[in-house]
């Protein structure tokens, strides 16, 4: 999905921290010396822009935007390179006297990282697939091996190589032919997701000469071995919204429209079934979801809906042999489990409930076997693996050992395995892919990230806690701390992470960058506010659309409600959030700023009366029903209440730490700049505030594997410099 969730794929904001030189207003601080403006060269001074007042009129109402003018499409005036470099330059001077110690982090950041990191292969076809990492390497190489393990490599990818000479690059999604001959694959040299899609002879290693631009990052195969599908994207609003039929060989200029989505709430993808006999066209808003069908071996042929689109109606189906599985919420809020006879699937009354609605389990994902079916279900905010018998009663839970964790099907393409695989990880567990058979639940350990260094995951210990809201709502809280720097009395400093919007659940994932925090004692939490689907469907109702200040008002609730049961000291704590959960930071800023000591916003969503007004926007459309239609009156009201740049006042801030990437397509460049702007005119502290813009990414940062680590080591250092105190190094003994 391509939500404002997309920083998701990274979660880098997961490691933004911030910190304070002078402390909030109200919030006086402990005998530690912070760090102020005085450590600052003399000349270091932030870029004030210039204002041009824009007036904008709505429901009776005007708006006046001074830093309208900032915004750029084309990303090449003048004026706007020229203030986002001084602002660089300004964040650059601030932070000269950290060098050192981000030099310290991004070391023991990289320092965990496998060097050597490969992937599980998996079977199909006849072939085992994997990607792997050289020692030093920003990119994966992608590779396979015929018939066995043993047998020689075929590199299909070096993307090191492909990578050469640029500042940015990403290869997207791959697909290799039918008859395993040919590889389709997905680059983007800009950061803006914008793909094109090239073709690869695998056999002759030569590239075919076909090129496929402005294209999503995917593509299905037809079963001739020469048909591929893509989806062409709108230039204006990047809107994948046409699924084009392309035979190899042939220019781009003579590929045929085979479906075009008129509406423009809807996102596009396509893919094919597991068993190659059809393809997919997805169809999803944030309400309405469902799939067409192409017989893959008649690329000629028309799509046709499984079951019609219907308001309110979301489905997911997966075919096993000669019926449909449907994971749908028709009567049922939490979703539950039908099949149906591929001939039937368009009459929902020919469905069969296989697992029925539970008031109290959410029914996250599943895949199919030829006897079994593996489900990963989600009850009191925690993920179970279910395993049950298609033509029989058996039914088992698979146990793991965490308080907290993160559960995902992995990549199971073989209907008659005998097991599932699935990826684990928790805050103090690396991740770790399991196979698990299909009949006893074991579990056989396929591959544990390895952690060089000292790590010992004994060190650090998570907990899963709740905290009680305005409301009386008990809000779900993970959080990890490394046993011997913790003491339960109110001393330690505290990053509380936050997203909360789109049903997206931010599960208690591993993160190696986060030792070097717990390590010089912090305390990290992850608040799983309303917004998300921790507790289910009902707890992402009721975080949008005219609930949506729940989300803002349960992170508060969870950072006094941290505080008073000694997690943290309330002087020492941090809060971080990125896209949406920028938009989450900037909420909270506005509302309770002496709460924070610093925040942390990474591509923020931030202008969002002014953006979700604006349809030539990228995503504006697509997520009325997320947020609202400010088109209307009574959302424009309510969204008008918490748009963070809108509630810019003159009060004191905490010191904030705001970054972007110039060719961001989820949030554009100029939101997080025109609010920085705005903070910098009316903010009544001398507290900090910079802001970094990489020039060369896109929404998700910067490209390779080692480069993003250098902006995580500016947030860390940030962070522990305006707490006062700036160790070195964080020790492991």
């Amino acid at each position: 999905m391509k939500t404002r969730v997309a920083l998701l794929i990274t979660l880098a904001s997961l490691a933004t921290v911030t910190g304070c030189g002078k402390p909030p207003s109200g919030n006086s601080q402990s005998g530690e010396s912070p760090a102020s403006a005085s450590a600052l060269s003399p000349e270091a001074v932030p870029p004030v822009a210039r204002k041009e007042p824009h007036r904008m009129s709505i429901h009776g109402h005007e708006r006046v935007d001074d830093y309208y003018w900032m915004r750029d499409d084309a990303r090449q005036d003048p004026e706007v390179i020229a203030h986002l470099e001084a602002e660089n330059k300004y964040t650059e001077s601030v932070m000269a006297h950290t060098e050192a110690l981000q030099k310290v982090l991004y070391d023991e950041m990289t320092g965990r990282l496998e060097q050597d990191k490969s992937t599980v292969p998996v079977k199909v076809r006849g072939y085992w697939y994997y990607s792997r990492y050289q020692p030093g390497q920003e990119y994966p190489v992608h590779a396979r091996r015929k018939g066995d393990l043993d047998a020689p490599e075929e590199i299909m990818l070096d993307v090191n190589a492909m990578a050469d000479g640029k500042s940015y690059f990403n290869v997207g999604e791959t697909a290799v032919s039918p008859d395993n001959r040919l590889l389709a694959y997905a680059e983007d040299s800009v950061g803006r997701r914008i793909y094109t899609l090239r073709f690869k002879d695998l056999e002759t290693g030569k590239l075919l000469d076909d090129r496929l631009e402005n294209a999503e990052a995917m593509v299905a195969w037809a079963n001739d071995n020469q048909t591929v599908f893509y989806i062409n994207k709108d230039p204006q609003t990047l809107l994948g919204y046409q699924v084009m039929r392309h035979k190899l060989g042939t220019p781009q200029s003579a590929d045929q429209l085979v479906y075009e989505e008129k509406d423009k709430s809807f996102y596009t993808a396509i893919s094919n079934s597991r068993d190659g006999e059809l393809i997919y066209i997805h169809h999803y808003s944030t309400l309405v979801k469902g799939v067409s069908v192409l017989d893959a071996d008649q690329p000629e042929g028309e799509f046709q809906p499984l079951h019609p689109l219907e308001d309110k109606h979301e489905y997911y189906a997966k075919k096993l042999g000669d019926e449909f599985y449907i994971k749908t919420n028709w009567e049922a809020e939490n979703f539950r489990l039908m099949k149906v006879a591929v001939a039937d699937a368009g009459d929902k009354s020919r469905w069969q409930e296989v697992i029925p609605h539970r008031d109290d389990v959410f029914l996250a994902d599943f895949t199919t076997f030829t006897d079994r079916l593996a489900v990963i279900e989600r009850q009191d905010g925690q993920k179970a693996l279910r395993i049950l018998g298609l033509e029989s009663d058996d039914d088992l839970e698979v146990g793991f050992n965490d308080p907290v964790y993160q559960l995902s099907l992995g990549n199971n393409p073989d209907p008659q395995a005998g097991s599932v695989r699935v990826a684990y990880s928790s805050l103090t567990t690396p991740d770790t892919i399991y196979d698990a058979d299909l009949v006893s639940g074991d579990l056989q350990l396929m591959k544990q990230d390895q952690v060089p260094g000292d790590f010992d995951s004994a060190r650090y210990q998570s907990e899963g806690i709740t905290i009680a809201a305005r409301d009386g709502e008990e809000i779900p809280v993970s959080l990890v701390y490394r046993k011997d720097r913790f003491n339960k009395d109110g001393t330690n400093p505290l990053l509380q992470y936050g997203y909360g919007s789109y049903g997206y659940t931010i599960d208690p994932a591993f993160r190696a960058d986060v030792i070097s925090l717990l390590d010089r004692g912090f305390v990290f939490a992850i608040a799983h506010v309303r917004g998300s689907q921790k507790l289910g469907r009902a707890w992402y109702e009721d975080g949008k659309m005219f609930n949506k200040i729940n989300t803002f008002t349960d992170f508060i609730d969870v950072t006094k409600g941290l505080t008073k049961k000694k997690y943290a000291a309330p002087d020492k704590v941090f809060a971080a959030g990125g896209s949406a959960g920028g938009l989450l930071m900037g909420a909270v800023v506005n509302m309770a700023p002496e709460l924070y000591r610093g925040i942390t916003a990474q591509v923020p969503f931030v202008d969002v009366v002014t953006t979700m007004l604006d349809e030539s926007i990228p995503l504006t459309v697509n997520e009325y029903d997320e947020w609202g239609n400010p088109n209307n009156k009574d959302s424009y009201e309510y969204m008008l209440s918490y748009s963070p740049y809108d509630q810019v006042r003159a009060q004191d801030y905490p010191n904030m730490l705001v970054t972007t990437g110039l060719h961001d397509s989820q949030v554009q460049y100029f939101e997080p700049m025109k609010w920085v702007a705005r903070l910098r005119d009316l903010k009544t502290d001398d507290n900090r505030l910079v802001f970094h813009v990489n020039m060369d990414a896109g929404h998700g940062g910067a490209s390779g594997r080692y480069r993003r680590y250098e902006e995580r080591a500016l947030q860390y250092a940030f962070y522990l410099d305006l707490l006062g105190k700036t160790p070195m190094a964080g020790s492991g003994e």
